[in-house]
């Protein structure tokens, strides 16, 4: 069956462990993190250094080390995370990027560029702090 949005698998994993570790008081070890989102620990090591390149994670090396937020979490919204994975989110005036539509009138209309609009915002109103469970 056809998906009309799907997640790349790196902003997933992006999102999912950005949550884990806002949520966690400690450093958060990569492999616990991969075993509790059932990843790739391989995978989700090349993501999360990614999000420590752009300053949203620290990480701790040694026994005791992992991954902590560099910020706090009600500063890292969830379209910083889906843009330092899959980069800028762009609003195209063609679904199909033509400079000139073949048709009178576009067979999409508005349509794509608004429920990229509605993405975005979406992802740009919520910041982890969100997504942490009150204790």
């Amino acid at each position: 069956m056809a998906k009309i949005l799907q997640l790349s698998e790196a902003a997933s994993l992006a999102l999912h462990s950005m949550v884990l570790i806002a949520q966690s008081n400690d450093h958060v070890n990569v492999n616990k993190l991969a075993e509790r989102i059932g990843a790739s620990r391989n995978h989700l090591a090349k993501v999360l250094q990614q999000l420590v390149k752009y300053n949203y994670l620290k990480s701790v090396r040694g026994p005791s080390g992992g991954f902590i937020l560099n910020k706090p979490a009600s500063e890292i919204t969830i379209l910083n995370i889906y843009e330092a994975i899959e980069g800028e989110i762009y609003s195209p005036e063609c679904p199909l990027d033509k400079p000139v539509c073949p048709f009178d009138k576009c067979l999409m209309g508005n349509l794509v560029k608004d429920m990229t609009n509605q993405f975005k915002n979406h992802f740009q109103n919520h910041t982890l702090e969100d997504f942490i469970e009150s204790k």
